[in-house]
């Protein structure tokens, strides 16, 4: 029998850079909202990509990331649990994620944001506001892709959590 933990009660934030554009994308992220709404409550808020000029510098690139940072931040709440997607974050099996899901809603962290940046990553300040960093891959993903490997990999952890079929 599967055990009741309050996971389900977790609210769950996808923070992302850019939008969907091609219906597959879209088509897939709605399938995994579907699921999940099951298991927790899901946002997913999209954000505006800033706009970056054609050669452009690094301080051109620096001064996108910092506006994106910015509105990043202005979605996070004081208490949200905050979990970044960053290439050198920390790997995790699907089974440690769920664990670590398991173990925020343990401790009464009931709101998880994850972030995903747009094409040149995250700013410092978006960084350093992470309670994890978490790397899916030493690979670079599109966001829009990542946004579709993030969502069934929540599906799966609550899953898991649950003993539920799925996950093999």
């Amino acid at each position: 029998m599967p055990r009741k933990t309050r996971v389900s009660s977790m609210n769950i934030n996808i923070i992302c850079i850019g939008k969907l554009k091609e219906k597959y994308w879209q088509d897939a992220v709605k399938e995994y909202s579907k699921r999940l709404g099951s298991y927790c409550t899901l946002q997913i808020i999209e954000l505006k990509e800033s706009p970056l000029r054609a050669n452009a510098s690094a301080a051109d690139e620096l001064a996108v990331k910092e506006a994106e940072g910015k509105e990043i931040l202005r979605r996070i709440r004081e208490g949200d649990y905050v979990i970044s997607l960053e290439i050198q974050g920390k790997s995790f099996t699907s089974e440690h994620l769920a664990e670590h899901m398991e173990h925020l809603a343990i401790d009464g962290r009931s709101t998880v944001d994850f972030i995903i940046g747009g094409s040149l990553g995250l700013s410092p300040e978006v960084s350093r506001r992470a309670d994890l960093k978490l790397s899916f891959s030493a690979m670079t993903f599109p966001h829009q892709m990542m946004r579709v490997i993030l969502l069934e990999q929540i599906y799966r952890s609550f899953k898991i959590i649950r003993h539920e079929t799925y996950h093999k």
